[in-house]
């Protein structure tokens, strides 16, 4: 029997957690598969409501309806497995978000893009567990001491961000240029540290994923030797057949070499990790002009950035690459063919086996 991962009670047979993708990436199909594979399958909540009619005129309440819908397709999906939410704290109307999918059941709540100093209260007297993702030994202490003094609580997982993750990254431009790999993994022991003293102050065990260039068995058994207690895997699971994604977004992954995975400037000021197309090129030199606001992020100003994040995302996940960002985790590259959620997980479970 291989190591597992228990999550405020609930056990997942392989301790495999699937990162949430927005826009549209990771919704109901991968998240039920995988975790009827015995992972935990994570929906993403940006823009999660895109495909629904009404999401132009009212884009949030779309959002908060389709969580629902979502979190109810991938249970009946997953037969019984784990499945949860990834809400980033950047959301407009966080809150609201959060509340929609302890409604719905959701069994878990990850949430970074900021310190999710307010989560606690949006899920008091639910069962939804909750994990805050973190990058830096500083803020899983901030979270932790927060957390305890004001909610008289702990997290049930933590989340350790690394510099090799996709999509929207918790570093500033100069620390992605900086960071080493060794250095990075002093970085991740001292957060599996904070999570162990908090572990002991409330008597059960807090276990911590690692994400962030997570692509193989080879790195979960790596993780594993760290400390932690599983992974957080985002990537791989992209070209996958089960995936939400278009066929013309998987194959942009599995097209890409080493040298076409680029840090970009997001919109909204946040380093992101992408894949240089038409659309990374052209936005470095014009300015779209004006566009209607989707409510997706609370600190957006319009009249500030160069486009907009949520059409960039929703042309990509809908195959239109050539006006869309793409984004992907650093080992993208190493995609080569489509491959079934089963198979995936069946390579993570012969390592976690290894252990």
């Amino acid at each position: 029997m291989g190591r597992t991962l228990t999550v405020g009670g609930l056990t997942a047979p392989i301790p495999v957690i699937q990162g949430g993708m927005g826009v549209g990436v990771s919704l109901s199909n991968l998240a039920g598969h995988v975790a009827k594979c015995g992972g935990i399958g994570i929906i993403s909540t940006a823009q999660i409501g895109y495909q629904e009619p009404g999401f132009d005129a009212n884009p949030i309440e779309t959002n908060l309806k389709a969580i629902g819908k979502h979190i109810r397709r991938a249970k009946e999906i997953a037969q019984g497995g784990i499945v949860g939410v990834n809400i980033m704290v950047a959301t407009k109307r966080y809150g609201a978000y959060v509340q929609a999918a302890v409604k719905a059941g959701a069994d878990l709540v990850i949430s970074g893009a900021g310190l999710p100093t307010l989560l606690p209260s949006f899920v008091e007297k639910s069962k939804t567990r909750i994990a805050p993702i973190v990058s830096s030994i500083k803020s899983a202490s901030v979270i932790c001491k927060l957390w305890d003094r004001k909610y008289k609580r702990c997290p049930d997982l933590v989340v350790i961000e690394g510099p090799k993750a996709g999509g929207h990254l918790g570093f500033s431009y100069e620390e992605l240029e900086s960071v080493t790999q060794e250095g990075y993994e002093e970085e991740m022991k001292g957060i599996i540290e904070v999570a162990g003293q908090y572990s002991e102050k409330y008597g059960r065990h807090i276990p911590v994923v690692i994400a962030g260039g997570i692509y193989g068995g080879g790195d979960l058994r790596h993780a594993l030797s760290l400390g932690a207690d599983g992974v957080q895997a985002a990537t791989r699971f992209v070209t996958t057949y089960e995936c939400d994604a278009s066929d013309a977004y998987k194959q942009a992954y599995i097209k890409a070499a080493k040298e076409d995975i680029q840090i970009v400037k997001s919109p909204v000021g946040m380093p992101g990790r992408a894949i240089r197309n038409a659309f990374t090129q052209k936005a470095k030199e014009e300015r779209p002009a004006s566009w209607k606001c989707h409510q997706c992020l609370e600190k957006c100003n319009q009249k500030d950035i160069p486009y907009c994040i949520t059409d960039a995302l929703i042309h990509a996940v809908e195959g239109d690459l050539e006006h869309g960002l793409v984004f992907c985790g650093e080992n993208a590259w190493r995609a080569e063919k489509m491959e079934h959620v089963a198979e995936v997980m069946e390579e993570f479970a012969k390592a976690a086996g290894e252990v």
